[in-house]
C-alpha cells in the first residue's frame, strides 16, 4: 500500500489533466453506517429479561448449590450486565474501535449528553409512578456523564482505571455515605444517585468503563472473544471465591446492604452478594457479564434467525424496560409465589418487540433519543 492510499478522504480528489494536476472539489461522502452487532442486542435482551425476573419472579436472593436457587443469578448481575452494555453502546457511538477526535468527538459527546438527559427524564417519570422498583435509569444517566472524559482512552487504560475503581470505590462510598448521614444530606436526590442509593454511581462507574473498553475491541475477532471469555471466567472465579472466603464476615441479612451502618464495619466490604457493592461482587459480576456477552456474540453469529426475536427486544431495551415498569404499575405490585407472571411478561415482550421491529423498525424511545441527539449535534 502506498502512502497516498493510507491518507483519509479529505473531500478533494485529483483530476489528471494533460500538462498539469488540478484538484477538483467533490461532495463529501456520508460514511456507511457500521452494521449492527446482533449479539449485543441478544445480551441486552437477556439483561432486560433478568431485571424483569428480579421484579416479578419468585427467584432466590442469590445462587447456591441447590438447583432451586439457580434462577437467583438474575439478581444484581442482570443490571450490571445492562450497565456494561451501556458502556459498549457509548463506544459504538463514539468511533467503535478507533475513538473519534476533534469536532466529531465533540458531536459524539453532545449526542451522549442529550441521551443522558432523556434517560434521566424517563427514569424520573418512572420513579414518579411509585412502584417498589428501584429504577436504574437515573444512575445510567449519571454514568454516561462520568464516562465522557474517557472516550479517547484505549481499552488497556480503561480496564486499569476500572480495576482501581473496583478496589477503591466500595470503602470510599461507605465513608461518604456515613459522613452524609451525619450532615443530613444522604437523602438529597443527586446524593442518592451518586452515593447512598440502591445503585451508587460511584461504585457503578466501574461497569460503564469496562463496557467502554469492551466496545473499543474488535468484537468480530475470534481472538478478542476468546480473551474476553477467558478474562471473564477468571474474574468470576476470583470475585466469587473471594466473596466465599470473606462470607463469614459479611452481613447476615442480604437486605441490610440497602442501608448504611452508623460506624465503620468491614462486614460491609465482605462477601459477594447481589447489590452488596463489594469489590468481590463487582469483580465476579463483571466476569459473568463478559462471558454472557461473548456467548451471545457467538450464538447470534451462528443462529441469526433463531435469535432474531430476542435481538428485537435488545434493540429497543430502553422502551421495553420502561414499558415493563409501566405495566407493573398498572397491574399492581404483589408477592410472586411462582414464575408464571415472569414467563407471561417474557412471552408478551418478545411478541410485541418482534412485531414492532418488523413493522416499524426502531423502538419509540430509541427513535426519540436518536432523533433529538442528531438534531442537537448533526
Amino acid at each position: 500500500m502506498t502512502p497516498a492510499e493510507c491518507l483519509p478522504f479529505t473531500g478533494m480528489e485529483t483530476a489528471v489533466i494533460p500538462g498539469r494536476v488540478q484538484p477538483t472539489p467533490v461532495q463529501p461522502r456520508r460514511p456507511n453506517r457500521a452494521p449492527r452487532i446482533i449479539g449485543l442486542d441478544v445480551a441486552r435482551a437477556l439483561a432486560v429479561f433478568g431485571m424483569l425476573g428480579a421484579h416479578v419472579g419468585a427467584v432466590a436472593p442469590d445462587v447456591a448449590t441447590e438447583p432451586a436457587t439457580w434462577l437467583g443469578i438474575v439478581n444484581g448481575r442482570s443490571s450490571i450486565l445492562f450497565a456494561i452494555l451501556a458502556g459498549v453502546s457509548m463506544a459504538l457511538l463514539s468511533g467503535r474501535t478507533v475513538p473519534l477526535t476533534g469536532g466529531e468527538l465533540a458531536r459524539a459527546r453532545t449526542r451522549l449528553l442529550v441521551r443522558a438527559a432523556w434517560v434521566f427524564a424517563i427514569g424520573g417519570a418512572l420513579e414518579a409512578l411509585g412502584t417498589d422498583i428501584d429504577v436504574i435509569l437515573g444512575v445510567y444517566a449519571v454514568l454516561f456523564v462520568l464516562a465522557l472524559p474517557f472516550l479517547r482512552w484505549p481499552p488497556r487504560r480503561l480496564l486499569v482505571m476500572a480495576g482501581v475503581l473496583a478496589v477503591l470505590t466500595p470503602p470510599v462510598d461507605l465513608l461518604l455515605a456515613q459522613y452524609l448521614d451525619t450532615t443530613g444530606a444522604s437523602e438529597a436526590p443527586f446524593v442518592s444517585l451518586a452515593v447512598t442509593g440502591a445503585y451508587p454511581a460511584l461504585i457503578w462507574w466501574t461497569f460503564i468503563l469496562v463496557g467502554l473498553a469492551v466496545g473499543r475491541c474488535d468484537l468480530g475477532s475470534g481472538q478478542v472473544r476468546a480473551r474476553l471469555a477467558t478474562a471473564g471466567a477468571g474474574l468470576a472465579v476470583l470475585g466469587y471465591s473471594g466473596g466465599w472466603l470473606t462470607g463469614p464476615w459479611a452481613l447476615a441479612d442480604p437486605d441490610a446492604y440497602s442501608e448504611r451502618p452508623d460506624g465503620w464495619d468491614p462486614a460491609w466490604l465482605a462477601g459477594a452478594r447481589p447489590h452488596s457493592g463489594t469489590t468481590f461482587e463487582i469483580t465476579g459480576s463483571v466476569g459473568v457479564a463478559l462471558v454472557v456477552i461473548v456467548v451471545c456474540l457467538v450464538v447470534a453469529d451462528r443462529l441469526p434467525t433463531a435469535t432474531s426475536p430476542v435481538a428485537s427486544v435488545g434493540s429497543m431495551a430502553l422502551t421495553v424496560y420502561s414499558a415493563q415498569i409501566v405495566a407493573i404499575w398498572a397491574t399492581g405490585t404483589e408477592e410472586y409465589v411462582d414464575n408464571r407472571t415472569w414467563v407471561a411478561y417474557l412471552a408478551v415482550t418478545v411478541v410485541l418487540a418482534t412485531t414492532w421491529r418488523l413493522l416499524l423498525g426502531r423502538g419509540p424511545l430509541e427513535r426519540l433519543l436518536t432523533w433529538s441527539s442528531v438534531r442537537v449535534a448533526p
